[in-house]
């Protein structure tokens, strides 16, 4: 089953610079072929449903390897049977339906 997931992976118990921890999650998304797309508060990952969460489950290894004690994630799940739907399919709708209204402030 395909699936559309947004990630948000926060170590506990470490720097408060997240940077390096989140690299390692995104490369560990990269590695296993895994369409992403990075955002301010997370990770948006396109795939088949067994190798997405086994990325997640990757992440928190590879992020608890680095030395981080404590890891809390949120996952959001979106699956659909009526249709295939991409990342990018989800975001064109939203933005072809911005092009029709008025300019603010006019």
């Amino acid at each position: 089953m395909k699936v559309i997931v947004d990630l948000c992976v926060v170590p506990i118990g470490v720097s408060v610079n997240l940077a390096p921890y989140i690299a390692a999650c995104e490369q560990v998304l990269l590695d296993a072929g895994l369409k992403i797309q990075l955002h301010p508060n997370g990770t948006a990952i396109e795939g088949e449903w067994a190798p997405v969460f086994e990325a997640i489950k990757a992440c928190h290894q590879a992020v608890h390897a680095m030395g981080c004690p404590r890891i809390t994630s949120a996952v959001k799940v979106n699956t659909r049977t009526d249709r295939d739907q991409t990342l990018e399919d989800k975001v064109a709708s939203v933005e072809a339906l911005l092009q029709q209204l008025p300019e603010r402030g006019q």
